[in-house]
Protein backbone atom coordinates (compact mmCIF):
# COMPACT_ATOMS: atom_id res chain seq x y z
CA UNK A 1 0.00 0.00 0.00
CA UNK A 2 2.85 2.40 0.81
CA UNK A 3 4.48 1.71 -2.55
CA UNK A 4 1.24 2.30 -4.42
CA UNK A 5 0.82 5.65 -2.68
CA UNK A 6 4.18 7.07 -3.80
CA UNK A 7 3.71 9.80 -6.38
CA UNK A 8 6.09 11.79 -8.53
CA UNK A 9 5.92 14.14 -11.48
CA UNK A 10 6.35 12.51 -14.85
CA UNK A 11 7.72 14.04 -18.06
CA UNK A 12 5.40 14.99 -20.87
CA UNK A 13 5.22 12.89 -24.00
CA UNK A 14 6.20 15.87 -26.16
CA UNK A 15 9.34 16.47 -24.10
CA UNK A 16 10.31 12.78 -24.28
CA UNK A 17 9.96 12.77 -28.07
CA UNK A 18 11.93 16.00 -28.42
CA UNK A 19 14.87 14.82 -26.33
CA UNK A 20 15.05 11.26 -27.63
CA UNK A 21 18.32 10.24 -29.27
CA UNK A 22 19.60 6.79 -30.06
CA UNK A 23 22.95 7.56 -28.42
CA UNK A 24 21.18 8.31 -25.15
CA UNK A 25 19.27 5.04 -25.38
CA UNK A 26 22.48 3.11 -26.05
CA UNK A 27 24.13 4.78 -23.06
CA UNK A 28 21.68 2.89 -20.82
CA UNK A 29 23.61 -0.31 -21.65
CA UNK A 30 26.89 -1.41 -20.11
CA UNK A 31 28.13 -2.95 -23.34
CA UNK A 32 28.71 -1.39 -26.72
CA UNK A 33 26.57 -2.43 -29.70
CA UNK A 34 29.54 -2.14 -32.04
CA UNK A 35 32.51 -3.23 -29.92
CA UNK A 36 30.92 -5.90 -27.76
CA UNK A 37 27.76 -6.67 -25.78
CA UNK A 38 26.26 -9.68 -24.02
CA UNK A 39 22.59 -9.93 -22.99
CA UNK A 40 23.43 -11.83 -19.79
CA UNK A 41 25.70 -9.02 -18.64
CA UNK A 42 22.98 -6.48 -19.40
CA UNK A 43 20.17 -8.46 -17.72
CA UNK A 44 22.09 -10.04 -14.86
CA UNK A 45 25.81 -9.53 -14.20
CA UNK A 46 25.86 -5.75 -13.96
CA UNK A 47 23.17 -5.87 -11.27
CA UNK A 48 24.75 -8.69 -9.23
CA UNK A 49 26.91 -6.64 -6.86
CA UNK A 50 23.98 -4.94 -5.12
CA UNK A 51 22.56 -8.25 -3.87
CA UNK A 52 19.22 -7.21 -5.36
CA UNK A 53 16.43 -9.68 -6.03
CA UNK A 54 16.13 -10.85 -9.62
CA UNK A 55 13.29 -13.36 -9.39
CA UNK A 56 10.31 -14.03 -7.16
CA UNK A 57 9.11 -17.52 -8.09
CA UNK A 58 5.96 -19.32 -6.95
CA UNK A 59 5.58 -22.93 -8.05
CA UNK A 60 2.36 -24.74 -8.95
CA UNK A 61 1.89 -25.76 -5.29
CA UNK A 62 2.22 -22.21 -3.99
CA UNK A 63 5.77 -22.55 -2.66
CA UNK A 64 7.80 -19.35 -2.85
CA UNK A 65 11.50 -18.94 -3.67
CA UNK A 66 13.57 -15.82 -4.21
CA UNK A 67 16.75 -15.52 -6.29
CA UNK A 68 19.22 -12.64 -6.30
CA UNK A 69 21.03 -11.39 -9.40
CA UNK A 70 24.21 -12.86 -7.89
CA UNK A 71 22.58 -16.30 -7.66
CA UNK A 72 21.27 -16.04 -11.22
CA UNK A 73 24.76 -15.04 -12.38
CA UNK A 74 26.16 -18.28 -10.93
CA UNK A 75 23.30 -20.37 -12.34
CA UNK A 76 23.71 -18.81 -15.77
CA UNK A 77 27.43 -19.65 -15.69
CA UNK A 78 26.67 -23.30 -14.88
CA UNK A 79 24.14 -23.39 -17.74
CA UNK A 80 26.61 -21.80 -20.17
CA UNK A 81 29.30 -24.34 -19.25
CA UNK A 82 26.78 -27.17 -19.71
CA UNK A 83 25.72 -25.83 -23.11
CA UNK A 84 29.30 -25.56 -24.33
CA UNK A 85 29.93 -29.13 -23.12
CA UNK A 86 27.03 -30.19 -25.36
CA UNK A 87 28.63 -28.51 -28.37
CA UNK A 88 26.70 -25.23 -28.36
CA UNK A 89 28.65 -22.42 -30.00
CA UNK A 90 28.05 -18.66 -30.23
CA UNK A 91 25.18 -18.05 -32.65
CA UNK A 92 23.65 -21.53 -32.15
CA UNK A 93 20.00 -21.76 -31.12
CA UNK A 94 18.98 -23.28 -27.78
CA UNK A 95 15.25 -23.93 -27.39
CA UNK A 96 13.40 -23.96 -24.08
CA UNK A 97 10.25 -26.04 -23.59
CA UNK A 98 9.79 -25.21 -19.93
CA UNK A 99 7.09 -23.88 -17.59
CA UNK A 100 7.50 -20.62 -15.68
CA UNK A 101 10.22 -21.82 -13.31
CA UNK A 102 13.67 -20.62 -12.16
CA UNK A 103 15.18 -23.21 -14.54
CA UNK A 104 13.58 -21.32 -17.43
CA UNK A 105 15.21 -18.03 -16.43
CA UNK A 106 18.56 -19.75 -15.84
CA UNK A 107 18.35 -21.37 -19.29
CA UNK A 108 17.61 -18.05 -20.97
CA UNK A 109 20.45 -16.23 -19.20
CA UNK A 110 22.90 -19.09 -19.66
CA UNK A 111 22.15 -19.28 -23.37
CA UNK A 112 22.87 -15.57 -23.71
CA UNK A 113 26.00 -15.89 -21.57
CA UNK A 114 27.38 -18.43 -24.03
CA UNK A 115 26.67 -16.06 -26.93
CA UNK A 116 23.90 -18.34 -28.18
CA UNK A 117 20.32 -17.59 -29.24
CA UNK A 118 17.32 -18.52 -27.09
CA UNK A 119 14.13 -19.85 -28.73
CA UNK A 120 10.92 -20.11 -26.65
CA UNK A 121 8.58 -23.08 -27.09
CA UNK A 122 5.18 -22.63 -25.43
CA UNK A 123 4.39 -25.58 -23.18
CA UNK A 124 0.84 -25.88 -24.55
CA UNK A 125 2.23 -26.64 -28.03
CA UNK A 126 1.80 -30.11 -29.46
CA UNK A 127 4.52 -32.02 -31.33
CA UNK A 128 3.65 -30.57 -34.76
CA UNK A 129 3.93 -26.95 -33.60
CA UNK A 130 7.20 -27.73 -31.82
CA UNK A 131 8.64 -29.59 -34.79
CA UNK A 132 7.96 -26.73 -37.19
CA UNK A 133 9.70 -24.23 -34.94
CA UNK A 134 12.73 -26.45 -34.33
CA UNK A 135 13.12 -27.11 -38.05
CA UNK A 136 12.86 -23.38 -38.75
CA UNK A 137 15.54 -22.44 -36.23
CA UNK A 138 17.85 -25.45 -36.54
CA UNK A 139 18.10 -25.55 -32.73
CA UNK A 140 21.20 -27.34 -31.45
CA UNK A 141 19.67 -28.30 -28.09
CA UNK A 142 16.24 -28.37 -26.42
CA UNK A 143 15.91 -27.92 -22.65
CA UNK A 144 12.64 -29.33 -21.29
CA UNK A 145 11.17 -31.07 -18.25
CA UNK A 146 9.64 -34.52 -17.80
CA UNK A 147 6.08 -33.21 -18.12
CA UNK A 148 6.79 -32.01 -21.68
CA UNK A 149 9.45 -34.55 -22.72
CA UNK A 150 7.00 -36.94 -24.45
CA UNK A 151 6.13 -34.31 -27.07
CA UNK A 152 9.70 -34.41 -28.34
CA UNK A 153 9.57 -38.21 -28.76
CA UNK A 154 7.11 -37.74 -31.63
CA UNK A 155 9.51 -35.49 -33.56
CA UNK A 156 11.57 -37.46 -36.07
CA UNK A 157 14.58 -35.16 -36.36
CA UNK A 158 14.75 -33.63 -32.91
CA UNK A 159 17.75 -31.78 -31.51
CA UNK A 160 19.75 -33.02 -28.53
CA UNK A 161 17.64 -32.94 -25.38
CA UNK A 162 18.44 -31.88 -21.82
CA UNK A 163 15.67 -32.62 -19.33
CA UNK A 164 14.96 -31.19 -15.89
CA UNK A 165 14.25 -34.30 -13.82
CA UNK A 166 12.51 -34.35 -10.46
CA UNK A 167 13.62 -36.92 -7.85
CA UNK A 168 12.36 -40.38 -8.71
CA UNK A 169 11.69 -39.57 -12.37
CA UNK A 170 13.45 -41.50 -15.14
CA UNK A 171 14.87 -40.15 -18.38
CA UNK A 172 15.54 -41.74 -21.77
CA UNK A 173 19.16 -42.85 -22.03
CA UNK A 174 19.85 -40.31 -24.77
CA UNK A 175 18.83 -37.35 -22.59
CA UNK A 176 21.12 -35.10 -20.60
CA UNK A 177 20.06 -34.88 -16.95
CA UNK A 178 19.95 -31.09 -16.73
CA UNK A 179 20.19 -30.69 -12.96
CA UNK A 180 22.96 -33.28 -12.54
CA UNK A 181 25.00 -31.70 -15.30
CA UNK A 182 24.60 -28.21 -13.81
CA UNK A 183 25.74 -29.39 -10.41
CA UNK A 184 28.97 -30.64 -11.99
CA UNK A 185 29.73 -27.34 -13.77
CA UNK A 186 31.81 -24.41 -12.67
CA UNK A 187 29.95 -21.31 -11.43
CA UNK A 188 32.28 -19.16 -13.53
CA UNK A 189 31.96 -18.46 -17.26
CA UNK A 190 33.22 -15.38 -19.06
CA UNK A 191 30.33 -13.98 -21.16
CA UNK A 192 30.85 -14.17 -24.93
CA UNK A 193 30.68 -10.69 -26.43
CA UNK A 194 28.64 -10.14 -29.58
CA UNK A 195 27.55 -7.09 -31.58
CA UNK A 196 24.21 -5.31 -31.81
CA UNK A 197 23.30 -7.03 -35.08
CA UNK A 198 23.93 -10.52 -33.71
CA UNK A 199 20.86 -12.44 -32.56
CA UNK A 200 19.95 -13.28 -28.97
CA UNK A 201 16.34 -14.45 -29.50
CA UNK A 202 14.62 -16.51 -32.20
CA UNK A 203 10.88 -15.94 -32.06
CA UNK A 204 7.97 -17.15 -34.16
CA UNK A 205 4.81 -15.42 -35.31
CA UNK A 206 1.59 -16.84 -33.91
CA UNK A 207 0.73 -18.66 -37.15
CA UNK A 208 -2.99 -17.87 -36.92
CA UNK A 209 -3.39 -17.57 -40.71
CA UNK A 210 -0.51 -19.75 -41.93
CA UNK A 211 2.64 -21.48 -40.80
CA UNK A 212 4.57 -19.50 -38.18
CA UNK A 213 7.45 -17.42 -39.51
CA UNK A 214 10.76 -16.99 -37.75
CA UNK A 215 11.43 -13.59 -36.19
CA UNK A 216 15.15 -13.06 -35.50
CA UNK A 217 15.76 -10.59 -32.67
CA UNK A 218 19.16 -8.83 -32.60
CA UNK A 219 20.82 -7.53 -29.45
CA UNK A 220 20.07 -3.94 -30.38
CA UNK A 221 16.41 -4.72 -29.60
CA UNK A 222 17.44 -4.32 -25.95
CA UNK A 223 17.24 -0.56 -26.50
CA UNK A 224 13.57 -0.81 -27.43
CA UNK A 225 12.73 -3.30 -24.65
CA UNK A 226 14.24 -1.00 -22.04
CA UNK A 227 12.42 2.04 -23.42
CA UNK A 228 9.07 0.26 -23.13
CA UNK A 229 9.68 -0.72 -19.51
CA UNK A 230 10.67 2.84 -18.59
CA UNK A 231 8.20 4.94 -20.62
CA UNK A 232 5.11 2.74 -21.05
CA UNK A 233 5.15 0.40 -18.04
CA UNK A 234 6.82 3.10 -15.91
CA UNK A 235 8.65 0.46 -13.89
CA UNK A 236 10.00 2.07 -10.72
CA UNK A 237 12.52 0.77 -8.16
CA UNK A 238 9.84 0.62 -5.47
CA UNK A 239 7.44 -1.44 -7.62
CA UNK A 240 6.73 -5.14 -7.24
CA UNK A 241 6.27 -6.19 -10.87
CA UNK A 242 4.36 -9.13 -12.31
CA UNK A 243 3.79 -9.75 -16.01
CA UNK A 244 1.40 -12.72 -16.14
CA UNK A 245 2.08 -13.39 -19.83
CA UNK A 246 3.83 -16.70 -20.55
CA UNK A 247 7.51 -16.39 -21.62
CA UNK A 248 6.72 -18.89 -24.38
CA UNK A 249 5.38 -15.85 -26.26
CA UNK A 250 6.82 -12.48 -27.19
CA UNK A 251 5.15 -10.27 -24.59
CA UNK A 252 6.19 -12.62 -21.80
CA UNK A 253 9.76 -13.19 -22.97
CA UNK A 254 10.36 -9.57 -23.98
CA UNK A 255 8.71 -7.96 -20.96
CA UNK A 256 8.36 -10.53 -18.17
CA UNK A 257 12.00 -11.63 -18.32
CA UNK A 258 14.20 -9.48 -20.57
CA UNK A 259 12.73 -6.03 -19.86
CA UNK A 260 12.60 -5.97 -16.05
CA UNK A 261 15.93 -7.76 -15.62
CA UNK A 262 17.51 -5.33 -18.07
CA UNK A 263 16.50 -2.50 -15.69
CA UNK A 264 17.90 -4.41 -12.70
CA UNK A 265 14.39 -5.00 -11.41
CA UNK A 266 12.98 -8.21 -9.97
CA UNK A 267 10.40 -10.09 -12.00
CA UNK A 268 7.72 -12.52 -10.84
CA UNK A 269 6.93 -15.98 -12.22
CA UNK A 270 3.99 -18.18 -11.24
CA UNK A 271 4.14 -21.75 -12.50
CA UNK A 272 0.42 -22.45 -12.14
CA UNK A 273 -2.28 -21.69 -14.70
CA UNK A 274 -4.29 -18.49 -14.68
CA UNK A 275 -7.27 -18.25 -12.34
CA UNK A 276 -8.93 -15.21 -10.86
CA UNK A 277 -8.32 -16.43 -7.30
CA UNK A 278 -4.63 -17.22 -7.84
CA UNK A 279 -4.08 -13.84 -9.49
CA UNK A 280 -5.60 -11.96 -6.58
CA UNK A 281 -3.75 -14.24 -4.12
CA UNK A 282 -0.34 -13.42 -5.62
CA UNK A 283 -1.05 -9.70 -5.89
CA UNK A 284 -1.96 -9.70 -2.20
CA UNK A 285 0.80 -12.08 -1.07
CA UNK A 286 3.71 -10.37 -2.83
CA UNK A 287 2.39 -6.82 -2.74
CA UNK A 288 2.33 -6.47 -6.53
CA UNK A 289 2.00 -2.81 -7.58
CA UNK A 290 2.65 -3.04 -11.34
CA UNK A 291 0.72 -5.70 -13.26
CA UNK A 292 0.98 -6.54 -16.97
CA UNK A 293 -0.96 -9.04 -19.07
CA UNK A 294 -3.59 -9.54 -21.75
CA UNK A 295 -7.20 -8.33 -22.14
CA UNK A 296 -8.36 -11.95 -21.95
CA UNK A 297 -7.14 -12.20 -18.35
CA UNK A 298 -8.54 -8.79 -17.47
CA UNK A 299 -11.97 -9.65 -18.87
CA UNK A 300 -11.99 -12.74 -16.64
CA UNK A 301 -11.16 -10.60 -13.61
CA UNK A 302 -14.04 -8.31 -14.52
CA UNK A 303 -16.41 -11.24 -15.04
CA UNK A 304 -15.71 -12.50 -11.51
CA UNK A 305 -17.23 -9.30 -10.18
CA UNK A 306 -16.40 -6.49 -7.76
CA UNK A 307 -16.93 -8.50 -4.58
CA UNK A 308 -14.04 -10.83 -5.44
CA UNK A 309 -11.89 -7.88 -6.50
CA UNK A 310 -12.48 -5.87 -3.34
CA UNK A 311 -9.58 -7.54 -1.50
CA UNK A 312 -6.98 -5.85 -3.72
CA UNK A 313 -8.76 -2.59 -4.47
CA UNK A 314 -6.24 0.25 -4.27
CA UNK A 315 -3.20 -2.05 -3.98
CA UNK A 316 -2.07 -1.76 -7.61
CA UNK A 317 -0.40 1.41 -8.88
CA UNK A 318 -0.57 0.70 -12.63
CA UNK A 319 -1.83 -2.04 -14.95
CA UNK A 320 -0.54 -2.56 -18.51
CA UNK A 321 -2.37 -4.47 -21.25
CA UNK A 322 -1.14 -5.92 -24.54
CA UNK A 323 -2.05 -8.58 -27.08
CA UNK A 324 -5.28 -7.16 -28.50
CA UNK A 325 -7.27 -3.95 -28.01
CA UNK A 326 -8.51 -3.26 -24.51
CA UNK A 327 -12.27 -2.76 -24.33
CA UNK A 328 -13.33 0.61 -22.83
CA UNK A 329 -15.70 -1.15 -20.41
CA UNK A 330 -12.76 -3.09 -18.94
CA UNK A 331 -10.87 0.19 -18.51
CA UNK A 332 -13.82 1.73 -16.66
CA UNK A 333 -14.20 -1.36 -14.46
CA UNK A 334 -10.54 -1.32 -13.40
CA UNK A 335 -10.78 2.37 -12.57
CA UNK A 336 -13.97 1.89 -10.54
CA UNK A 337 -13.57 -1.51 -8.91
CA UNK A 338 -9.77 -1.79 -8.51
CA UNK A 339 -8.98 1.92 -8.30
CA UNK A 340 -6.11 1.61 -10.77
CA UNK A 341 -5.43 2.98 -14.26
CA UNK A 342 -5.15 0.26 -16.90
CA UNK A 343 -3.48 1.38 -20.12
CA UNK A 344 -3.60 -0.20 -23.56
CA UNK A 345 -0.29 -0.93 -25.32
CA UNK A 346 0.20 -2.08 -28.92
CA UNK A 347 2.94 -4.13 -30.51
CA UNK A 348 3.82 -7.27 -32.43
CA UNK A 349 6.32 -10.10 -32.14
CA UNK A 350 8.15 -8.42 -35.01
CA UNK A 351 8.32 -5.05 -33.28
CA UNK A 352 7.96 -5.32 -29.56
CA UNK A 353 5.70 -2.57 -28.25
CA UNK A 354 5.56 0.57 -30.38
CA UNK A 355 2.29 2.44 -29.69
CA UNK A 356 1.30 2.94 -26.07
CA UNK A 357 -0.79 4.81 -23.58
CA UNK A 358 2.32 5.47 -21.52
CA UNK A 359 2.14 5.25 -17.74
CA UNK A 360 5.49 7.03 -17.54
CA UNK A 361 4.75 9.95 -19.88
CA UNK A 362 2.03 12.55 -19.55
CA UNK A 363 -0.35 12.69 -22.51
CA UNK A 364 -4.06 12.47 -23.25
CA UNK A 365 -5.56 9.05 -22.56
CA UNK A 366 -8.67 8.15 -24.55
CA UNK A 367 -10.49 4.83 -23.95
CA UNK A 368 -10.35 2.76 -27.12
CA UNK A 369 -7.12 4.41 -28.31
CA UNK A 370 -3.88 2.48 -28.64
CA UNK A 371 -2.04 5.65 -27.62
CA UNK A 372 1.00 7.37 -29.09
CA UNK A 373 4.11 6.11 -30.85
CA UNK A 374 6.79 5.34 -28.28
CA UNK A 375 9.67 7.87 -28.43
CA UNK A 376 12.13 6.41 -30.91
CA UNK A 377 9.41 5.44 -33.40
CA UNK A 378 7.43 7.28 -36.04
CA UNK A 379 4.16 5.73 -37.18
CA UNK A 380 2.03 6.54 -40.21
CA UNK A 381 -1.33 5.49 -41.61
CA UNK A 382 -1.10 4.38 -45.25
CA UNK A 383 -3.70 4.00 -47.98
CA UNK A 384 -3.62 1.21 -50.56
CA UNK A 385 -1.20 3.26 -52.68
CA UNK A 386 1.20 3.56 -49.71
CA UNK A 387 0.56 7.28 -49.33
CA UNK A 388 0.36 8.69 -45.82
CA UNK A 389 -3.16 9.63 -44.75
CA UNK A 390 -4.28 12.66 -42.77
CA UNK A 391 -6.10 12.25 -39.43
CA UNK A 392 -9.52 10.60 -39.30
CA UNK A 393 -8.95 8.57 -42.45
CA UNK A 394 -8.82 4.78 -41.96
CA UNK A 395 -5.81 2.96 -43.34
CA UNK A 396 -3.04 0.55 -42.40
CA UNK A 397 -0.70 1.27 -39.53
CA UNK A 398 2.93 1.39 -40.65
CA UNK A 399 6.28 2.11 -39.06
CA UNK A 400 8.42 4.70 -40.83
CA UNK A 401 11.78 2.91 -40.95
CA UNK A 402 13.97 6.00 -41.41
CA UNK A 403 12.14 7.84 -38.63
CA UNK A 404 12.30 4.96 -36.14
CA UNK A 405 15.82 4.47 -34.76
CA UNK A 406 14.55 1.94 -32.19
CA UNK A 407 13.09 -0.33 -34.91
CA UNK A 408 15.08 -3.58 -34.92
CA UNK A 409 13.09 -5.91 -37.21
CA UNK A 410 14.56 -6.25 -40.71
CA UNK A 411 12.73 -9.32 -42.03
CA UNK A 412 11.61 -12.87 -41.33
CA UNK A 413 14.13 -15.65 -40.90
CA UNK A 414 15.26 -16.89 -44.30
CA UNK A 415 12.13 -15.87 -46.18
CA UNK A 416 10.72 -12.83 -47.94
CA UNK A 417 9.03 -10.08 -45.96
CA UNK A 418 6.53 -8.27 -48.21
CA UNK A 419 5.43 -6.15 -45.25
CA UNK A 420 8.71 -4.21 -45.57
CA UNK A 421 8.86 -2.02 -48.67
CA UNK A 422 9.04 1.60 -49.70
CA UNK A 423 10.59 2.67 -46.41
CA UNK A 424 7.80 1.27 -44.21
CA UNK A 425 6.97 -1.82 -42.20
CA UNK A 426 3.25 -2.50 -42.64
CA UNK A 427 1.65 -4.05 -39.58
CA UNK A 428 -1.51 -5.41 -41.22
CA UNK A 429 -3.66 -3.57 -38.66
CA UNK A 430 -6.25 -0.98 -39.67
CA UNK A 431 -6.28 2.22 -37.62
CA UNK A 432 -7.09 5.91 -37.74
CA UNK A 433 -4.71 8.68 -36.79
CA UNK A 434 -6.37 11.20 -34.49
CA UNK A 435 -5.69 14.96 -34.78
CA UNK A 436 -3.61 14.86 -31.58
CA UNK A 437 -1.30 12.19 -33.05
CA UNK A 438 -2.75 9.22 -31.18
CA UNK A 439 -3.80 6.00 -32.92
CA UNK A 440 -7.27 4.46 -32.77
CA UNK A 441 -7.48 0.75 -33.53
CA UNK A 442 -10.05 -0.61 -36.02
CA UNK A 443 -8.94 -4.21 -36.54
CA UNK A 444 -6.78 -6.53 -38.57
CA UNK A 445 -7.10 -5.79 -42.29
CA UNK A 446 -8.84 -9.12 -42.86
CA UNK A 447 -11.18 -8.58 -39.86
CA UNK A 448 -12.81 -5.36 -41.12
CA UNK A 449 -16.45 -5.84 -42.16
CA UNK A 450 -17.98 -4.15 -45.22
CA UNK A 451 -21.75 -3.73 -44.87
CA UNK A 452 -23.96 -1.55 -47.09
CA UNK A 453 -20.90 0.45 -48.09
CA UNK A 454 -19.78 1.00 -44.49
CA UNK A 455 -16.47 -0.28 -43.13
CA UNK A 456 -17.04 -1.63 -39.62
CA UNK A 457 -14.27 -2.50 -37.19
CA UNK A 458 -15.07 -5.53 -35.01
CA UNK A 459 -13.42 -3.96 -31.97
CA UNK A 460 -16.06 -1.22 -31.62
CA UNK A 461 -18.92 -3.70 -31.81
CA UNK A 462 -17.26 -6.09 -29.37
CA UNK A 463 -16.59 -3.25 -26.94
CA UNK A 464 -20.25 -2.16 -27.07
CA UNK A 465 -21.40 -5.72 -26.45
CA UNK A 466 -19.14 -6.23 -23.45
CA UNK A 467 -20.66 -3.14 -21.82
CA UNK A 468 -23.84 -5.17 -21.33
CA UNK A 469 -23.90 -7.00 -18.01
CA UNK A 470 -25.01 -10.24 -19.69
CA UNK A 471 -21.87 -10.44 -21.85
CA UNK A 472 -18.62 -11.93 -20.59
CA UNK A 473 -16.81 -12.05 -23.96
CA UNK A 474 -17.69 -11.35 -27.58
CA UNK A 475 -16.17 -11.77 -31.04
CA UNK A 476 -17.55 -10.18 -34.19
CA UNK A 477 -17.15 -11.16 -37.85
CA UNK A 478 -18.76 -10.34 -41.17
CA UNK A 479 -20.85 -13.00 -42.90
CA UNK A 480 -21.92 -12.81 -46.57
CA UNK A 481 -25.27 -11.18 -47.28
CA UNK A 482 -26.84 -10.72 -50.75
CA UNK A 483 -28.20 -7.25 -49.94
CA UNK A 484 -25.52 -5.71 -47.74
CA UNK A 485 -22.37 -7.55 -48.94
CA UNK A 486 -21.85 -8.57 -45.31
CA UNK A 487 -23.77 -8.35 -42.08
CA UNK A 488 -22.30 -8.17 -38.60
CA UNK A 489 -22.52 -11.43 -36.65
CA UNK A 490 -21.55 -11.67 -32.99
CA UNK A 491 -20.47 -14.75 -31.05
CA UNK A 492 -21.25 -14.13 -27.39
CA UNK A 493 -20.12 -15.86 -24.20
CA UNK A 494 -22.68 -15.06 -21.50
CA UNK A 495 -21.94 -14.02 -17.94
CA UNK A 496 -22.96 -16.40 -15.20
CA UNK A 497 -26.69 -16.34 -14.46
CA UNK A 498 -27.90 -15.41 -17.95
CA UNK A 499 -29.72 -17.71 -20.39
CA UNK A 500 -29.28 -17.78 -24.15
CA UNK A 501 -32.71 -16.70 -25.42
CA UNK A 502 -33.97 -14.96 -28.58
CA UNK A 503 -35.16 -12.12 -26.37
CA UNK A 504 -31.64 -11.58 -24.98
CA UNK A 505 -30.17 -11.70 -28.48
CA UNK A 506 -32.54 -8.95 -29.58
CA UNK A 507 -31.76 -6.95 -26.45
CA UNK A 508 -28.02 -7.14 -27.19
CA UNK A 509 -28.52 -6.10 -30.84
CA UNK A 510 -30.55 -3.08 -29.78
CA UNK A 511 -28.03 -2.23 -27.08
CA UNK A 512 -25.23 -2.01 -29.67
CA UNK A 513 -27.46 -0.11 -32.07
CA UNK A 514 -28.11 2.52 -29.40
CA UNK A 515 -24.53 2.65 -28.18
CA UNK A 516 -22.75 2.55 -31.55
CA UNK A 517 -24.74 3.28 -34.70
CA UNK A 518 -27.70 2.21 -36.79
CA UNK A 519 -25.52 0.32 -39.28
CA UNK A 520 -22.84 -1.28 -37.08
CA UNK A 521 -24.91 -3.50 -34.82
CA UNK A 522 -25.00 -7.32 -34.98
CA UNK A 523 -27.93 -8.54 -37.06
CA UNK A 524 -27.09 -12.10 -36.02
CA UNK A 525 -26.01 -13.32 -32.59
CA UNK A 526 -24.88 -16.82 -31.66
CA UNK A 527 -24.35 -17.78 -28.04
CA UNK A 528 -21.29 -19.95 -27.47
CA UNK A 529 -19.53 -21.49 -24.47
CA UNK A 530 -16.10 -20.16 -25.45
CA UNK A 531 -14.25 -18.32 -28.21
CA UNK A 532 -11.34 -19.72 -30.24
CA UNK A 533 -8.08 -18.12 -29.14
CA UNK A 534 -4.40 -18.44 -29.73
CA UNK A 535 -2.41 -19.88 -26.81
CA UNK A 536 -1.45 -16.29 -25.95
CA UNK A 537 -5.12 -15.30 -25.65
CA UNK A 538 -5.90 -13.46 -28.90
CA UNK A 539 -9.33 -14.11 -30.40
CA UNK A 540 -9.06 -16.07 -33.67
CA UNK A 541 -11.79 -14.50 -35.77
CA UNK A 542 -10.58 -16.33 -38.86
CA UNK A 543 -11.68 -19.62 -37.25
CA UNK A 544 -15.15 -18.17 -36.70
CA UNK A 545 -15.26 -17.02 -40.33
CA UNK A 546 -14.28 -20.49 -41.51
CA UNK A 547 -16.91 -22.11 -39.28
CA UNK A 548 -19.54 -19.78 -40.70
CA UNK A 549 -18.43 -20.44 -44.28
CA UNK A 550 -18.63 -24.20 -43.68
CA UNK A 551 -22.16 -23.81 -42.32
CA UNK A 552 -23.28 -21.88 -45.37
CA UNK A 553 -21.69 -24.32 -47.80
CA UNK A 554 -23.60 -27.17 -46.16
CA UNK A 555 -27.01 -25.50 -46.44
Amino acid sequence: MLTAAITRSIPTYADAVARFCIEGAAAQLQGDLERGINACIECCDRHADANATALDAIDAHGRYRSFSFAQMKELSARVANALVAQGVKPGDVVAGLLPRTPELVATVLGTWRAGAVYQPLFTAFGPKAIEHRLQMSGARLVVTNTANRSKLSEIVTCSSIATVREPGEHLPESDVDFRDVLDAQSASFEPVLRTGTDLFLMMSTSGTTGLPKGVPVPLRALLAFGAYMRDAVDLRPEDRFWNIADPGWAYGLYYAITGPLLLGHATTLYEGGFTVDSTYDIIERLGITSLAGSPTAYRLLKAAGPDVAARIKGRLRVVSSAGEPLNPEVIRWFNTELDVPIHDHYGQTELGMVVNNHHGLAHTIRPGSAGFAMPGYRVAVLDEASSELAPNQPGQLAIDIAGSPLLWFTGYWRQDTPAISGGYYRTGDNVELEPDGSVSFIGRADDVITSSGYRIGPFDVESALIEHQAVSEAAVIGVPDPERTEIVKAFVVLSQGYDATPALAEELSQHVKRRLSAHAYPRAIEFVDSLPKTPSGKIQRFILRKMEADKQSNT
